[in-house]
């Protein structure tokens, strides 16, 4: 089973929150999921960014792979820099 790390869409029409998870990447974009790991608010004033670090460690850490803008997201957290710090020890 291939597990991923992506966006799940919520709110209403023209004004989308999303949620990341961790889902089987056969599931549909809304379908079934894992484990809700954080939330992305894109249309706040300040971008709202919260994400559960020590899960999405744990996650890619036994092999999920994030979506490109799950990625960004990460990146900007610092949580890929965390990740391959601890691979590379």
């Amino acid at each position: 089973m291939s597990v991923k790390i992506r966006m799940k869409r919520m709110g209403s029409k023209r004004n989308p929150y999303y949620r990341l998870v961790v889902a089987d990447s056969r599931s549909p974009r809304d379908g079934r999921i894992i484990e809700q790991i954080g939330t992305y608010n894109p249309l706040s004033e300040t971008l709202e960014v919260s994400i559960d670090e020590d899960k999405a460690l744990d996650w890619l850490s036994k092999g999920a792979k994030p979506s490109d803008t799950v990625r960004n997201l990460f990146s900007n957290e610092g949580i890929m820099k965390k990740f391959h710090e601890s691979k590379a020890k």
